[in-house]
């Protein structure tokens, strides 16, 4: 019976992590972000989408503790600091991979 509640939380926590990565500008800044670690004004450009969006989404994947952001002189960096999520996107292709 124990097994079975560790199982349940675990997999209510996997669920709650795809929710919040599976948006497609959220999955498309968490690759910009492992890729990289960029400043936020990099990760406008690379996405081509507008701050308020960026900064929008970056705020639920640091709510939700996928992200971390430090300061750097007068730039703020981006990494990922969850684990799984770290795997998640290393399973996915990059721009450079794709098969045409």
């Amino acid at each position: 019976m124990e097994k079975n509640k560790h199982l349940e939380k675990r997999l209510t926590e996997v669920a709650r992590k795809l929710k919040v990565c599976g948006h497609p500008v959220r999955l498309r800044l968490l690759c910009a972000i492992e890729a990289r670690e960029p400043c936020v004004s990099d990760l406008w450009q690379c996405l081509q989408e507008a701050q308020p969006v960026v900064s929008q989404h970056l705020a639920v994947l640091k709510r939700e503790g996928i992200v971390h952001s430090r300061v750097e002189g007068n730039r703020r960096i981006y990494s990922v600091t969850d684990p799984w999520v770290k795997g998640l996107i290393g399973t996915l292709p990059t721009e450079g991979s794709a098969q045409h």
